[in-house]
């Protein structure tokens, strides 16, 4: 088994602005639709302010994310619920899905999204193939972010890339939440020591 390399601090930093400079050019990429960090903090709003509650739903690296988000959304006060929770609520209108399918498409997102929008609630869906994806008919608001996934990671070669697989996709996520809880905080009029406020203690 080959040793792995050592790092000093700055080829640590060197390594992380690499990966880091990967995941912004995402979002310089123009898009058919309005900018992902538009169309979530205007959604989310609207929810908020029409009493609906907010869902979010993915699968893997890509449902982490999402639960991450969700998280800070209860720190806004927001009433934020996670899907397949045991506290997770029924959905109905003027409730709000935003859903994560960065290859397009997954059967428990197609199945999930169906069930929101039959019932009455609004669909955000995020990801890398909105033209191709089979979730993107449930959606109400498709959120475009073009970020290489597991659908075309090959696409570029075989050797070793930065970030496989789906990474640039979820960490891309990772960024766009974090923006989103920014300007959300602003539009909502949440002081930090009020998000703070509502994080657990039971820790």
């Amino acid at each position: 088994m080959a040793k792995a390399e050592e790092l000093n601090g700055t080829e640590s930093a060197a390594f992380a602005a690499q990966i880091c400079n990967h995941l912004s050019s995402v979002f310089t990429n123009t898009t058919a639709t309005p900018p992902p960090l538009t169309i979530l903090v205007e959604e989310i709003s609207a929810a908020s302010s029409g009493g609906g509650k907010i869902f979010v739903y993915g699968v893997g690296r890509e449902g982490l994310m999402m639960k991450a988000l969700c998280m800070r959304l209860f720190h806004l006060g927001l009433s934020a619920h996670c899907i397949f929770d045991m506290t997770t609520p029924p959905i109905a209108s003027p409730d709000l899905l935003i859903a994560s399918a960065g290859p397009g498409g997954f059967s428990t997102v197609d199945a999930i999204c169906g069930v929101a929008r039959n019932s009455g609630a609004r669909v955000v869906l995020l990801t890398a193939q909105p033209e191709t994806g089979p979730s993107v008919k449930y959606a109400s608001v498709v959120a475009h972010i073009p970020a290489q996934t597991m659908a075309d990671d090959r696409a570029s070669g075989s050797g070793r890339a930065l970030l496989p697989m789906g990474s640039v996709y979820e960490g891309a996520l990772f960024l766009l939440f974090e923006m989103v809880v920014f300007k959300l905080g602003e539009v909502l009029g949440r002081s930090p020591d009020q998000i703070r406020a509502r994080h657990t203690n039971l820790e």
